[in-house]
């Protein structure tokens, strides 16, 4: 690979969460019976006339001040002609050559620091609808259904430029795409629904080519569904035409699809070129123009984002690794806020969520948002070990309970008897107990060996079922073989 540079741009395609389709009133929920919400004009019958949608294109702009990029006040939509059996009309109603805005960038933070990936342009179109292939595989398949719920539901397409060297990158520029996209609430992006969707284009670059890179030989792997498996195809494509190029073979511009079964690419048909679709302006619509102000309000409304809400996390003394995956989980990191808002302890906190809690919630399946103990639940039993009632390790076993059974954390430990024992009298007679049973670790003690103080640590708490204070208990020892054992 030392006489090739690999060249990946990806182009997303993102479901705005809108309650009605982009031209037409039909419901845009995703679930609904198949067919169920379609009408004449997202059916592509004669005679009908498309009204946009004014939230669609509240939700494109937003996304694209969000991704830094500069928003045209005058664009215009265009027919995509192509005939497939999920597009009624035989056009997608698109833009084309004057697109919604142009010009950002997202950055990504990799092993080798921060880089600024391009975003070329953010266009608005319909989706098509969805064929459901009658087979466990399409290969298998004896016929296919066609759904035309989804058609007409409004789309983003975000066009990276060819900025991206790797298929880590290409999963680096995908999370934290999903990420500001999350926080803006602009889309479900459920990848596994279709509500973002992803087509990798992947080229290699020799090393001493002086051509434009729109001259090389592209491949594009269509619709992948998921950002890992974004990865995996284009670590596949990236090996297939390694290996084409090492034997002497060219390249075939072509659009491949992904199996997720086998991580392999597979030919679908020969890649399309703009002039293939044959665009022309929509004569049903007229040009899209919007106010300045009215694009500058919209910005000034924007929330906060995930490049400020890093900052302000390690501001805070939350350490950058914690904070990155505060941040490219929306839910988690709005969990956190609500959290520290009624126990001040921050790095507590987060150590918590993001072991404990975390590794609690995805044995269930949950996430930040539908787990079941919620963050008043978590500062509730956080406050117990900060008081001393619980110890860490029994901390633990409350919380599991918690997950387990829904109740409270000074419920549960109550009902168990799991109190902290705190008294220093009742630490003192066991303390007394174990040094007389085991006078030999006691002398080993007296004589240096430190790891002897843990196991007579761990014969208090043996004792008294992990209840006691282990820095009480650790104090207690000390100063009784001080006192009792130096001089026996």
């Amino acid at each position: 690979m030392s006489d090739y540079d690999v060249i990946i741009g990806l182009e997303v395609h993102v479901e705005l969460k809108t309650q009605s389709k982009l031209f037409c009133s039909c419901s845009a929920a995703f679930g609904a019976a198949p067919n169920s919400q379609t009408c004449p004009v997202c059916l592509g019958l004669p005679g009908v006339l498309p009204v946009l949608n004014q939230q669609a294109i509240e939700l494109a702009v937003r996304s694209a001040l969000a991704l830094n990029c500069q928003v045209r006040p005058f664009s215009k939509f265009d027919r995509k002609q192509y005939f497939y059996p999920d597009l009624p009309k035989a056009y997608q109603i698109s833009q084309y050559d004057q697109p919604l805005a142009e010009y950002g960038w997202v950055t990504i933070r990799g092993a080798d620091g921060m880089k600024k990936i391009g975003i070329r342009r953010i266009h608005v179109e319909e989706d098509a609808g969805k064929l459901n292939h009658m087979g466990i595989r399409l290969g298998d398949a004896s016929g296919s259904l066609v759904d035309l719920n989804r058609a007409g539901v409004p789309l983003i397409e975000i066009v990276s430029e060819p900025d991206l060297r790797s298929p880590e990158e290409a999963r680096l520029y995908l999370t934290e795409l999903r990420a500001v996209l999350s926080y803006l609430d602009v889309s479900d992006l459920r990848m596994e629904e279709g509500s973002m969707r992803c087509d990798a284009n992947v080229s290699l670059r020799p090393r001493d080519w002086t051509g434009s890179l729109e001259d090389l030989p592209r491949v594009e792997i269509k619709n992948v569904n998921s950002i890992r498996n974004v990865q995996r195809g284009i670590e596949y494509e990236v090996e297939r035409q390694r290996e084409l190029l090492s034997r002497g073979e060219r390249i075939v511009k072509e659009t491949r699809g992904f199996d997720d079964q086998t991580g392999r690419t597979y030919s679908q048909r020969s890649k399309e070129e703009a002039n293939d679709y044959r665009y022309f302006p929509e004569p049903d619509l007229p040009p899209l123009v919007l106010d300045p102000s009215w694009i500058n309000a919209l910005k000034e409304s924007l929330p906060a984002l995930p490049d400020a809400i890093r900052a302000s996390l390690v501001e805070r003394g939350i350490p950058a690794k914690d904070a990155e995956v505060l941040v490219l989980d929306k839910d988690a990191y709005h969990y956190w806020q609500e959290a520290v808002r009624d126990f001040h302890d921050e790095r507590l906190v987060t150590n918590w969520m993001l072991s404990d809690v975390a590794r609690l919630i995805n044995a269930r399946g949950e996430s930040f948002k539908t787990a079941v103990v919620r963050p008043q639940g978590l500062v509730e039993l956080l406050t117990l070990i900060q008081q001393g009632t619980l110890s860490g390790r029994m901390a633990k076993e409350v919380l599991e309970a918690m997950f387990e059974t829904g109740r409270d954390a000074k419920t549960l430990v109550k009902e168990r008897g799991l109190a902290q024992i705190t008294d220093q009298g009742a630490i003192q007679a066991v303390v007394e107990e174990v040094l007389s049973k085991n006078p030999s670790v006691v002398q080993d003690f007296l004589s240096g060996k430190e790891k002897a103080l843990a196991f007579l640590v761990g014969q208090v708490m043996k004792a008294t079922r992990g209840q006691a204070k282990p820095d009480l208990v650790n104090q207690l020892l000390r100063e009784t073989i001080a006192r009792d054992y130096q001089n026996a």
